[in-house]
C-alpha cells in the first residue's frame, strides 16, 4: 500500500498488517535542529522509514536508517527507491550490533523506539510484528541510549519521542549513559487532553540545560497541514 507521507509530496509503502507510521514520528522529525555542522544522522527503529526521508528534505548529507524486521526494512527501501532519495542508507539490523555494521560516529540520532515495557504477564498484539514496534521485546529504552552514547560525537544530539510515563525512566538513563538534557516538549491531542507523549533533545557529554518548550496540540497542528 502506497500512502502520501502527510504533506512532504513524498510517498510511503505501508503494510496494513505490520505497525504503519503515525504522528509522534513526523512530530520527532520536525523537532530534530540540524546543526550546520552535522555530517552524519542516524535514525534507530526506523520502521518503514518516516523519520529519515522527512529528515532527507532539510539535510542533504548521510542519514542512516536502523530496522530490524526484515519485512519493514524492505517497505522503506522501496519508498526510498520510490521517492528517488539519494542520501538514505538502510540496515537490516538489531540495534544492539551496530557498531559491527555502521562504522564511525554520528552528530545527531533520532529514535522513536517500542514504548512498553515487556515481561511475562505483558499483554501484546497477536501480530509480532505489531508487537515488536510497541514493546520492549527486541531492544529496551537503555539499549537504545547506551548504544547511541557509544555511536555519538562528543556533544551530537539525541532525540527521542516517548510516553509520558516513562519520563523518569529517561531521564535516569539519559544521566547514566552521560547525556545532559536540553529540551522537552509535551504533546497533547488537543486542549483539553492530558499530555499523550513527548519528544526530547539532549546532548552527550554536556551539562544539563533543560527547556520546557511550549506545549504542541496535535489537533491544531494538523489544521496547519
Amino acid at each position: 500500500m502506497l500512502n502520501d507521507l502527510l504533506n512532504y509530496n513524498l510517498k510511503i509503502y505501508q503494510n496494513e498488517e505490520a505497525f504503519k507510521y503515525s504522528i509522534d514520528s513526523v512530530l520527532l522529525a520536525e523537532f530534530v535542529e540540524i546543526n550546520y555542522k552535522a555530517k552524519r544522522i542516524i535514525d534507530l527503529c526506523s520502521g518503514n522509514a518516516p523519520i529519515p526521508m522527512i529528515l532527507s528534505q532539510k539535510f542533504s548529507k548521510e542519514i542512516y536508517g536502523i530496522e530490524i524486521q526484515k519485512d519493514i526494512y524492505e517497505l522503506a527501501l522501496n519508498s526510498i527507491l520510490y521517492n528517488d532519495i539519494k542520501n538514505i542508507t538502510m540496515i537490516n539490523c538489531d540495534v544492539n550490533n551496530i557498531e559491527v555494521n555502521v562504522r564511525g560516529k554520528f552528530d545527531i540520532i533520532t529514535c522513536n523506539p517500542p514504548y512498553f515495557k515487556f515481561n511475562k504477564g505483558s499483554k501484546i498484539n497477536k501480530n509480532d510484528s505489531k508487537a515488536i514496534a510497541r514493546h520492549e521485546i527486541l531492544v529496551t529504552l537503555e539499549d537504545i541510549i547506551q548504544i547511541s552514547s557509544k555511536i555519538i560525537t562528543n556533544s551530537g544530539s539525541l532525540y527521542l519521542v516517548h510516553r509520558c510515563e516513562r519520563l523518569v525512566d529517561i531521564i535516569d538513563l539519559l544521566n547514566k549513559y552521560g547525556f545532559g538534557l536540553r529540551k522537552i516538549q509535551f504533546v497533547y491531542d488537543n486542549l483539553d487532553s492530558d499530555s499523550c507523549f513527548l519528544l526530547i533533545c539532549a546532548k552527550y557529554n554536556c551539562k544539563n540545560d533543560l527547556k520546557i518548550m511550549k506545549p504542541l496540540y496535535i489537533d491544531k497542528y494538523l489544521e496547519g497541514k
